[in-house]
């Protein structure tokens, strides 16, 4: 099925590029963040604008004439992290409510919305599927876990998949049907790409464990990338302890952790690429949900055509059948 998309909060492309991926046609992109926009420009053909979207209404005539038929987008989801505040009032939460309002203003067949998962914990959720239900979407949610979905790294992530006029949960079946029922590990991901066994990841607190073994799925990939501290000690949860040969990742190899391809271009300082990697949804996990989608239109446009064609039987009059 051929579908027209924009990605509103692109960041530096990860949902676009997996949809492209699957097959989809990216119309355009947006967002306000200057140092994103300029990654997003050297990554992708189509074009990218650094608007400010909460002022959508200044917007909506714009894309109308694109006459989307999927609208998808992150909306920036620091004040609902579990490594953020956890106040959904600064400000950031409202672009929720905008993407909410665009939609229901354009009225796409689809529109695809990413957050993390405690998202359903807020208000701002309440107050944005009420705009949503009452313009007549089918909504499906799902807590998505990447390394479920061909990501090698235990990340998270909610989704809602609304469907004009269709009733709510219709995706769950095909949001659920490919998950693997093994983690990914970063080496079943990278092979021995990384030529490391062990590497460091900085803990949100000394009470986790900051060494990790390739062998498992990765810890979640953050916005920030710090190096190891002089006084770092063993933590009981750490696979080896500390070490010449244990180091953090770098950008690049964060961005493989991401399921960006070798290919992508980053430049820019070194706190801007690790934060727009972190805050990017992986690649494969958008690929993963994009397909699912697919595979709804595909299915039911098939029992539609099954209905359309089934044979009209008619009998005389007067027959026995």
């Amino acid at each position: 099925m051929y579908m027209k998309v924009i990605d509103l909060f692109a960041g530096c492309g990860g949902l676009s590029l997996g949809f492209q991926n699957a097959g989809y046609t990216i119309l355009a992109a947006y967002d306000n963040w200057e140092p994103v926009v300029k990654i997003y420009q050297k990554n992708f053909k189509h074009p990218i604008y650094k608007w400010d979207l909460s002022r959508y209404e200044l917007y909506l005539e714009e894309f109308k004439s694109l006459n989307p038929d999927l609208i998808m987008g992150g909306p920036p989801c620091q004040d609902f992290s579990s490594a953020g505040k956890r106040d959904e009032n600064l400000g950031r939460g409202d672009l929720t409510i905008a993407f909410s309002q665009i939609v229901t203003q354009i009225l796409p067949k689809v529109f695809v919305l990413e957050n993390v998962a405690r998202f359903n914990k807020t208000n701002k959720y309440i107050e944005a599927k009420t705009i949503l239900k009452q313009a007549g979407y089918g909504i499906t949610e799902k807590v998505l876990d990447a390394s479920l979905c061909g990501v090698p790294q235990k990340r998270k992530r909610f989704f809602w998949v609304g469907i004009y006029q269709e009733k709510d949960n219709t995706l769950i079946p095909y949001l659920k049907k490919n998950l693997s029922k093994k983690a990914m590990t970063v080496r079943d991901y990278l092979g021995d790409k990384l030529g490391i066994e062990y590497y460091y990841r900085h803990p949100r607190s000394y009470k986790r464990r900051g060494i990790f073994s390739i062998d498992e799925p990765s810890p979640t990939i953050r916005g920030v990338n710090r190096p190891i501290p002089k006084t770092y000690q063993k933590h009981p949860g750490d696979i080896v302890s500390l070490s010449s040969s244990v180091r953090p990742l770098t950008a690049q190899e964060r961005s493989y952790l991401q399921t960006f391809p070798d290919t992508f271009i980053w430049e820019g300082s070194k706190t801007n690429l690790e934060q727009m990697i972190g805050n990017a949804v992986p690649v494969k996990l958008a690929e993963y949900v994009a397909n699912a989608i697919l595979d709804y239109f595909a299915t039911s446009n098939m029992i539609q055509v099954q209905q359309l064609c089934l044979p009209i039987l008619t009998y005389p009059l007067n027959s026995d059948k």
